[in-house]
């Protein structure tokens, strides 16, 4: 794994348009979390959420399908009927394809409730949808500092990586999101493409 920050280290010489150092750092400190395994676990995370994630890795596709479902619904729980209101809001926007009212809504959803992590995550990807990339990345530090079991935020991590041109570091998230869920098919598919970009390295 310490060539991942080897990679970044590299570009920060390396990268002289574009995105910049700042852009670089968020990346770096990003990338920190794919591989800290010791980070607090964040309050999605209950017994039973804990219990199925245990399971995951083991278990058949079918299953692992359903567990996951019920690990994202688990995830969902803000605990607040206003927060569960904005959390629809958000999402309904997300898949509407309106990201400036999605962002709108995750806004209010993280600043009343900070701790929650899948609401950063939907916000960044409302960022990400917008193009806005260093905030979301700075988005997706924040729900895996929070919640570092959230394969979907760290799904997310790699796709913003792979978008913004580091494959290689992409991949690493990758990685870890097929390390905790096996069976996930996005996650099957992005590690097949970027392992074509990286030159086809050994997954």
């Amino acid at each position: 794994m310490a060539r991942v920050f080897d990679s970044a280290a590299s570009s920060l010489h390396s990268y002289s348009m574009g995105i910049g150092y700042r852009f670089l750092n968020r990346i770096v400190a990003a990338l920190w979390l794919v591989v800290a395994f010791s980070l607090p676990v964040g309050a999605e995370n209950s017994d039973r959420a804990m219990e199925m994630l245990q399971k995951l890795p083991e278990a058949e596709p079918k299953e692992a399908r359903r567990l996951a479902r019920e690990i994202e619904h688990e995830w969902s729980k803000t605990g607040s009927p206003a927060m569960d209101l904005l959390l629809k809001r958000g999402r309904e926007a997300l898949e509407a394809g309106d990201s400036r009212a999605a962002i709108e809504h995750l806004t209010a959803l993280t600043d009343h409730a900070p701790e929650f992590a899948e609401g950063w995550h939907l916000r960044a990807i409302a960022l990400a949808n917008s193009e806005r990339y260093g905030p979301a990345i700075e988005d997706l530090s924040r729900a895996l500092a929070l919640n570092p079991h959230n394969f979907n935020a760290m799904y997310s991590l790699g796709s913003v990586l792979d978008e913004v041109g580091y494959p290689d570091l992409a991949q690493e998230a990758f990685l870890r999101a097929a390390s905790i869920h096996p069976h996930s098919e996005d996650v099957t598919k992005a590690l097949e493409r970027v392992a074509r970009e990286v030159g086809g390295a050994d997954l």
